[in-house]
């Protein structure tokens, strides 16, 4: 959009002398769908484009104003020393004012800027975002959902007729794109596969429900909404003008940041974030609702690139690479509906011995789920992950309770399409004869990976552990070697050893 077709107020807020305090020039505008931001060096502006899209109404200077408070308040959970107050826009003479004490013609939130630099979309496109950074988020996303709000009217929005009408509202909205950036077959088999989920799994989502997983969450954390502020990670400009994309099931926020490191071809982070949050919180359950959601992130991303072709402001060749991108989405969003076969891998091998180093590593070669005895254990408990476990915690009733559900959570997302790594010792015949056995049983394919390493590495490894989860320490490790027990003849087909002081590219068959 030129200068020119600007409305008369955005090309003042474009003029340094618009503001009461110093600027940085030139003043850039970004504009998206639905607003307006000026950054002017130390303070951003947000003003909202009067728009209807149905789900969302911006359409009277009333909703702007409520929906400006709205994102103020909701945003202090995530931001809140970047969002700082609701300005009205006055007017005098055809000359717009911010503040002052006339009668308000606009509304804009003011902000605190930071650079572009710290965004996680800049970060990655810098190659300076790496797997530390999304296992921080994955902590960050937890902490985050665990204080969200929850309560019956809340949690109503995770009811099938519910969750469903927003997902169809976005086939509704891209029927009209079917021959341009979305194919006919796309277009169908996505929405069967949605059509076919609500209607098989109505008992998901209602566990979903009552296990409260169902909160006022961010509702749109893909990256450019992420930043690392002070050292900080920050969420921000999260969902305030429609209720149904923030009350919403946990694993919603979760799949669009998995879906949009995915879209940008990197995997391993997704699944970096993906494993930190689902160890975080415990909820590997809601791993079943993953692919709904991320079929329905990248159909999202599809169908607001799509709008664009709509807007006669935008330049054609912005439309033509919105074409491209929106093509992109769609295929990617048709890609989650897609049938996969799940495989479960079981580690092996005294603490120490690498296990979870080498789970971490496959899990980011096969986009694998890595479920930690350790945590499962903790969860369990009902203690923090970082809190050391008491006796109780160890004792065989509870080593025999953490294995069976270890099991139960690999069976049930193995059967779902998931490669899982079940990490633990699996140091005793009778726990490795079960998980081969429930894997014939489900005809799941079933690998043992048993680490090994030289007894003083393992010593060494075990004194320097800080830091982490496992609280096995070196003064464990004689009982541990002479209470294992040797692979059968039976188990040996299944096996394959791995020596940890070797680089893991070269073990990797």
């Amino acid at each position: 959009m030129t200068e020119v077709n600007l409305p008369v107020l955005i090309q003042q807020m474009l003029q340094p002398g618009f503001y009461s305090h110093a600027v940085t020039e030139p003043i850039q505008l970004i504009q998206t769908h639905i607003s307006y931001v000026l950054l002017t060096g130390d303070y951003a502006y947000k003003l909202k484009k009067p728009v209807n899209f149905g789900f969302l109404d911006f359409s009277t200077l009333e909703k702007r104003k409520h929906f400006c408070q709205e994102e103020l308040r909701l945003n202090q959970r995530g931001a809140a020393e970047l969002y700082l107050e609701v300005l009205p826009v006055t007017m005098v003479e055809e000359q717009y004012h911010l503040g002052g004490a006339g009668k308000a013609v606009e509304y804009a939130l003011k902000m605190r800027q930071f650079p572009q630099e710290l965004l996680f979309t800049t970060l990655f496109e810098q190659g300076k975002l790496n797997e530390t950074h999304l296992a921080k988020l994955g902590q960050v996303v937890a902490e985050y959902h665990a204080k969200s709000a929850t309560n019956d009217y809340i949690r109503s929005f995770g009811e099938v007729p519910q969750v469903r009408a927003a997902i169809d509202e976005n086939y509704q909205q891209t029927e009209k794109y079917i021959g341009g950036p979305q194919t006919q077959k796309q277009f169908q088999e996505t929405k069967q596969y949605t059509d076919n989920f609500f209607l098989e799994r109505p008992e998901l989502f209602a566990s979903r429900v009552e296990n409260n997983y169902i909160r006022e969450c961010h509702g749109d954390l893909h990256l450019r909404n992420i930043a690392l502020w002070h050292d900080k990670i920050t969420l921000f400009d999260c969902i305030e003008f429609n209720e149904p994309f923030r009350f919403v099931d946990v694993m919603y926020d979760v799949a669009f940041t998995v879906m949009d490191l995915e879209a940008r071809h990197s995997p391993d982070l997704a699944n970096a974030f993906l494993n930190t949050y689902v160890e975080q919180t415990g909820d590997w359950e809601g791993l079943q609702v993953l692919p709904l959601y991320l079929s329905r992130q990248a159909y999202v991303r599809a169908k607001v690139t799509s709008f664009l072709l709509d807007d006669p402001s935008v330049p054609a060749t912005a439309k033509a690479e919105a074409t491209q991108t929106a093509a992109e989405y769609y295929q990617q969003a048709c890609e989650y509906t897609k049938p996969k076969a799940g495989k479960l891998i079981l580690m092996s091998g005294v603490s120490g011995s690498g296990k979870s180093t080498t789970a971490k590593y496959l899990a980011r070669q096969l986009q694998a789920i890595q479920i930690r005895s350790d945590a499962v254990r903790k969860h369990l408990g009902g203690i923090s992950l970082r809190e050391r476990g008491g006796d109780d915690l160890y004792t065989p009733e509870m080593t025999q309770k953490t294995y069976a559900r270890l099991l139960d959570l690999g069976i049930m997302l193995a059967k779902q399409g998931f490669n899982v790594i079940l990490d633990a010792k699996y140091d005793k015949q009778q726990l490795r004869q079960e998980a081969i056995a429930q894997a014939d049983k489900h005809q799941l394919p079933l690998q043992i990976i048993y680490c090994t390493a030289p007894l003083e590495v393992v010593q060494e490894r075990l004194a320097k552990r800080t830091g982490d989860i496992a609280d096995a320490t070196v003064d464990l490790l004689t009982s541990q070697l002479q209470q294992a027990e040797a692979f059968t003849v039976a188990e040996k087909p299944y096996v394959q050893i791995w020596d940890t002081t070797q680089p893991p590219q070269t073990q990797l068959k």
